[in-house]
């Protein structure tokens, strides 16, 4: 199969119009909002750690289901990804993990 024969995946949306990000303002305070902040640092924590490396991460961002990684914003999609590879890993135990990742 020939690149421009493949489908692209779901996660893989450079170019489509319809996902586009408006401009950012250099001045800008909102993103990212507390949880995103969180978020982030759990993820270098983790990194830091040894525990979780970003190819590890972009691996289960990319397997959430596409309807569910399209309901998600940007840092739920990263905690969803964080909590599947923390179970994955054995490091929490599935009963721990609970709201989109389930």
């Amino acid at each position: 199969m020939s690149e421009t024969d493949r489908t692209p995946a779901m996660h893989d949306m450079g170019g489509a119009a319809r996902f586009r990000c408006t401009p950012v303002e250099p001045d800008d305070d909102a993103p990212p909002d507390e949880f995103g902040k969180k978020v982030d640092a759990l993820r270098q924590i983790l990194g830091g750690t040894g525990l979780m490396t970003v190819d590890e991460m972009r691996r289960c961002i990319e397997a959430i289901p596409e309807e569910e990684y399209h309901r998600l914003t940007y840092y739920e999609r990263w905690i969803t990804a964080i909590s599947n590879l923390m179970v994955e890993k054995g490091i929490v135990p599935p009963s721990v993990v609970s709201g989109p990742t389930e």
